[in-house]
């Protein structure tokens, strides 16, 4: 299984202070399995949390007209966007919340440019709370196909701290490919224009780089 590389220093933490536990309970002759076995257990649930699977995107290049699932975890919102969350301009939003055991490996929706790459400082609301779109800790991107663009968001949620974007203005991303994480807990909002057809539901579940979440139309 892989992990990612954002993920060894919280499993290094953990790991560390079992192995010094175990060396000093052989020093002492004392039992340290009261405290190792938890350790490893939140090692084993770090190792999961931070895993990062491949997808069918990583095999199969998408299609010119499908925009991808950025995240595993459960649509919030897909259609109409949420009062005073969209970007300047008309579009439709999906949202997708990430729990605690999603992966959180977070994947582009759209291939392009990034055009514009925003970070702004906020709350740590409960990501499934209507308001923590606009006013939790955000990470913000535009990305640009020729006269396609999509516009999308890791928010931090409650647990979430630290989110992590390792692309930025002028690089080149294709659709599905990994963009960053965001730690413990939290939603990813995409945007697309109204010419798209949005093919997912409220409450339906997906996965990051596979997932058709929206179709741009067919060329005239």
């Amino acid at each position: 299984m892989r992990i990612d590389r954002a993920g060894w220093p919280f499993l290094a933490v953990p790991l560390g202070l079992a192995a010094a536990s175990t060396a000093l309970g052989r020093a002492t002759g004392r039992s340290a399995r009261l405290v190792v076995w938890p350790l490893l257990a939140l090692s084993g649930y770090l190792a999961v949390f931070f895993r990062d699977p491949d997808r069918r995107c990583d095999v199969v290049p998408p299609a010119s007209d499908e925009v991808l699932a950025p995240a595993d975890g459960v649509v919030m919102v897909a259609g109409e966007p949420q009062p005073g969350v969209a970007p300047e301009g008309d579009w439709q939003q999906v949202s997708v919340f990430l729990s605690v055991v999603d992966v959180h490996v977070n994947r582009a929706p759209y291939r392009g440019q990034v055009t514009e790459h925003s970070y702004r400082p906020g709350s740590f609301l409960a990501a499934y709370r209507r308001e923590s779109a606009h006013r939790n800790e955000r990470s913000e991107l535009w990305v640009r196909d020729g006269d396609r663009t999509v516009v999308f968001r890791q928010v931090v949620g409650v647990l979430a701290r630290r989110i992590v974007t390792r692309v930025g203005v002028g690089a080149q991303v294709a659709t599905g490919e990994r963009i960053g994480l965001m730690k413990f807990g939290s939603r990813m909002d995409v945007f697309v224009p109204r010419e798209c057809t949005v093919t997912v539901a409220e409450g339906q579940r997906v996965r990051g780089g596979e997932t058709v979440i929206a179709r741009w139309p067919a060329p005239r």
